[in-house]
């Protein structure tokens, strides 16, 4: 929920900017009656205040605007190692570069990902053996609470072959994640749903996706999607990060990240 900040000085009066300042230029137009040098100094002042609240508002504004695209200004990264040893993944084990992105399933921003960004990513890079794009969990469940237990599904589906299948059914449409959507999903897939349901209902993968959240957490993850790239190391499933990626970022954004990292040397 966005909440738009309110400024206090336009609380009082509310005078349009255009009206004041024909206010300020009619004390000296002639039939207007003068003004004393108080009255022209307070509402200079007052014009002055409304200006600066307008500027406010503008740079208020700008943030919803980003925040509304899922883009974040870029904190400072400072390199991360993220263990991979149990995290689903698409394309080579030993590719030159890995990605990891951290995902929340009832994110509109990492569905939009999955919809406009991942198949070209998956097309140019995963399929010619260049990059392996691995995929960790972050449900935010104070904002969306059925985040966590996509996830388990998601994990509980893998078991039978079909993380993949399902990580994309569940993004397909964030907003119905309830548990009986989750049994028609696998049912879709279909998957053998006595062992999905038993899998899902025992909270099998909960732990596993604490996990993930937690190790986001500690390496800099405040939102998602976030995305981690490095070289691909002598042990691929620790992945030395060395570059960040934040938001809802178009493909031109990744290929560049991934690029830089094909032309470095290991």
């Amino acid at each position: 929920m966005l909440i738009v900040p309110s400024h206090t000085s336009m609380k009082t009066k509310m005078i349009p900017l255009p009206l004041a300042m024909l206010l300020v230029q009619g004390a000296w137009a002639p039939g207007v009656r003068a003004q004393s040098a108080e009255e022209l100094k307070a509402l200079k002042k007052e014009v002055e205040a409304l200006k600066e609240s307008q500027r406010a508002i503008e740079k208020d504004l700008q943030l919803i605007k980003s925040l509304l695209f899922g883009r974040r200004e870029a904190a400072p990264f400072r390199e991360a190692v993220i263990n991979l040893e149990k995290a689903p993944y698409l394309g080579e084990k030993n590719a030159k570069v890995t990605l990891v992105e951290f995902t929340d399933y009832q994110c509109p921003f990492c569905a939009r990902h999955a919809s406009q960004v991942l198949p070209q990513i998956v097309s140019e890079y995963v399929k010619t053996g260049k990059l392996k794009y691995a995929v960790r969990h972050f449900p935010l469940e104070s904002m969306h609470p059925a985040a966590a237990k996509a996830s388990e599904a998601a994990l509980c589906a893998g078991e039978q072959g079909k993380f993949w299948e399902m990580h994309y059914r569940l993004l397909a449409d964030p907003r119905a994640l309830a548990a009986t959507n989750l049994s028609e999903y696998a049912g879709e897939l279909k998957l053998e749903l006595a062992g999905f349901q038993r899998c899902l209902e025992s909270g099998k993968y909960l732990a596993k996706v604490r996990e993930d959240l937690a190790e986001g957490q500690q390496a800099g993850v405040n939102g998602t999607p976030s995305f981690f790239l490095g070289l691909t190391g002598a042990v691929p499933a620790r992945l030395q990060a060395t570059m960040m990626l934040e938001g809802a970022q178009p493909f031109l954004a990744f290929k560049e990240a991934i690029d830089s990292l094909l032309g470095a040397r290991k």
